[in-house]
């Protein structure tokens, strides 16, 4: 990040990790609750966090003015935010993740959104830290491991209080051109279908996945992502850089009871649907559209807005008279430099951290347009 850029997003960064960090510590503080009430726990840590996650919401809706155009049938959406459901999902851009955060925002759910993460993930400040108090899974990507992980952490979800989404990745990294490359090579020397806009399904978290939610969970929504050919693909920095971009976002409603029960034909349904995907992804190059007919015109929510005005007005106060102090003295005024330094580092590693030319795939073991 270019120096200029770096100090014109520093306020925003100064409000997310300051404000994050007290979120943070309430949730350190929070743990006393879970020997007497696990809900409790669950409860007020859900709270917390969406103080924290709201503020990208909003930095990618409000500040970056990022449009999302919502595609689904009448039956899908008419259970959004009614529902717990298993989203299973192509990954096309650096923010995917917060995309499926502004869906769950608007349909009132944000707080009760969970995921599959990778372990790095919750070393993260903030956001990382939130998430593992929050009971996301994180995956060290070794399955002899993972495959325990995730059935202790699903059937902990088992009785959540509130409307629960689950974030599945099925393709295991996200989209590059050369990853795509690499899937061709693999689709083709396995006999798969070979992908022209997906990558390859790792299947084994899915199978665990529907195994052990589908007592629970009466759906399974399957989401494909795609990007406006018009604008460019967001990131982190075109974001924080308040550069538009548009992303479209398919939703189709399966109920679990038609999923298949035994493990073999639960894998090839899995890359049928990946294979649906790819069909979908081609008709959307082509016209720019999922089809208008589909569209879903869900409004912003106004909550993330309320949140950040909260910690922009707490924090303005708190930096005034803080300031009044510290730059009485230079050790007052080297200590507040060393804070904006950090802070502008932290955002660094942030923007680092989504960025796809920086993921690794997991190892896989050889066995009418429309202009918006």
């Amino acid at each position: 990040m270019a120096l200029l850029s770096a100090l014109s997003v520093l306020p925003l960064g100064l409000m997310f990790f300051c404000s994050g960090f007290v979120v943070n510590l309430l949730q350190v503080c929070s743990l006393v609750l879970l020997p007497f009430s696990r809900g409790l726990f669950r409860a007020v840590n859900m709270s917390l966090f969406e103080l924290a996650s709201s503020q990208l919401v909003w930095m990618v809706e409000w500040w970056a003015g990022v449009e999302v155009r919502i595609y689904a049938d009448e039956e899908t959406r008419k259970h959004f935010g009614k529902e717990h459901a298993l989203i299973i999902s192509n990954h096309r851009s650096d923010i995917d993740w917060l995309v499926g955060w502004i869906f769950a925002s608007r349909v009132g759910c944000l707080d009760g959104t969970r995921a599959i993460m990778k372990k790095s993930s919750k070393f993260l400040p903030v956001i990382g830290w939130g998430m593992w108090f929050t009971e996301y899974i994180f995956l060290e990507r070794k399955w002899e491991k993972d495959e325990n992980t995730l059935k202790i952490g699903f059937q902990r979800w088992k009785n959540f209080p509130r409307v629960l989404w689950v974030a599945l990745f099925v393709e295991g990294t996200r989209f590059t051109e050369a990853k795509l490359k690499a899937a061709q090579e693999y689709a083709a020397s396995a006999g798969l279908p070979v992908p022209r806009n997906v990558l390859v399904p790792r299947t084994k978290g899915f199978v665990c996945a529907v195994d052990n939610l589908r007592s629970f969970i009466p759906a399974v929504y399957d989401v494909t992502f795609a990007l406006s050919k018009y604008k460019p693909a967001p990131t982190m920095t075109r974001i924080l850089n308040r550069q538009s971009s548009v992303v479209h976002m398919h939703v189709r409603r399966v109920p679990m009871n038609e999923l298949p029960t035994e493990e073999e034909e639960l894998t090839e349904w899995c890359r049928e649907v990946f294979v649906r995907k790819d069909d979908l992804l081609d008709k959307h190059k082509a016209e720019n559209t999922f089809g208008e007919e589909l569209y879903v015109p869900l409004t912003r929510s106004y909550k993330p807005l309320m949140i950040v005005i909260m910690w922009a007005s707490l924090l303005t106060i708190a930096v005034v008279s803080l300031l009044a102090r510290l730059l009485k003295s230079a050790s007052g005024i080297a200590w507040f430099s060393g804070v904006l330094v950090s802070v502008t580092a932290l955002m660094q590693v942030a923007i680092l951290a989504t960025q796809s030319e920086r993921s690794t795939p997991a190892k896989r073991v050889n066995k009418g347009t429309h202009r918006n």
